[in-house]
């Protein structure tokens, strides 16, 4: 897979899809890469010119000095689309990439046909939770977290289901740089969209999960509540519900984008 040298960040990327097809980027939650989204890129690039990649501190992309900024990370996504020669795109984040998708809409909306916010939030969480975390990394490492982690990105039934995912995705995890990984915590410890939101005008889903405690189904709800005319869905999933409920997922993110 290539990567992009940008300004100060070099971007690792995978480009799938017919070249003259529609542009559909995908970005990941914390602590993930763009492999990620493989139950999506195998079916979306049939039709699509699939763009995945490692967000700035995660997987191959370079580990620059921190804290980041969603801003910072919205920046990137602009800067990897003129590196690409590519104008306007569909956009689908989960977490926060969603969060990422929220600062584009609101600061480069005409670079975005549609928009799609997954399992995210206008603010997740507060200092109370991401500062102990961060310094729990710090002090133990990804591997310190990682089962918590796990019990919050997938449903207690699922974990039973399908332990071949949950303990492929746990090494991911853990493999995490952990710099990278407290940069892009404080980057959404930092970011707050609640008040500006209902500024944005590009056509919306909003995926949410039934067992989602990181970003929950209420939270879901206002974002579709405070974006105009946006699509509100609820898969039977907890917080990686691109993984966990794939069908249904990739299901419903066809439809909006063929709408």
């Amino acid at each position: 897979m290539p990567f992009a040298q940008l300004k100060d960040v070099r971007i690792h990327y995978d480009l799938a899809g017919p070249a003259d097809a529609p542009v559909l980027v995908f970005s990941n939650s914390l602590g993930e890469t763009l492999s990620m989204w493989d139950p999506q890129t195998q079916v979306f690039q049939r039709q699509y010119r699939v763009l995945r990649y490692d967000t700035r501190g995660h997987g191959q992309s370079s580990v620059t000095p921190g804290p980041y900024t969603i801003e910072q990370l919205a920046r990137d996504v602009l800067a990897l689309l003129d590196e690409l020669h590519i104008d306007r795109v569909y956009f689908c984040g989960l977490s926060m990439g969603g969060q990422t998708g929220m600062s584009l809409a609101l600061n480069a909306a005409n670079r975005f046909h549609k928009l799609v916010l997954c399992n995210t939030a206008a603010k997740i969480g507060s200092p109370e939770i991401w500062n102990p975390r961060i310094e729990a990394v710090r002090k133990g490492g990804m591997k310190s977290i990682s089962s918590g982690v796990m019990e919050r990105w997938f449903s207690a039934e699922y974990r039973a289901k399908s332990p071949d995912v949950v303990a492929s995705t746990k090494l991911t995890f853990e493999g995490a740089n952990h710099e990278g990984y407290v940069a892009n915590c404080a980057a959404i410890r930092d970011f707050d969209a609640r008040e500006t939101i209902s500024a944005i005008r590009i056509p919306t889903l909003v995926i949410a999960g039934t067992h989602d405690v990181a970003t929950t189904p209420a939270e879901g709800h206002y974002l579709a509540d405070h974006i105009a005319s946006a699509r509100y869905v609820e898969l039977n999933a907890a917080h990686l519900s691109n993984i966990e409920n794939r069908d249904r997922f990739n299901t419903e993110l066809s439809t909006f984008l063929l709408s």
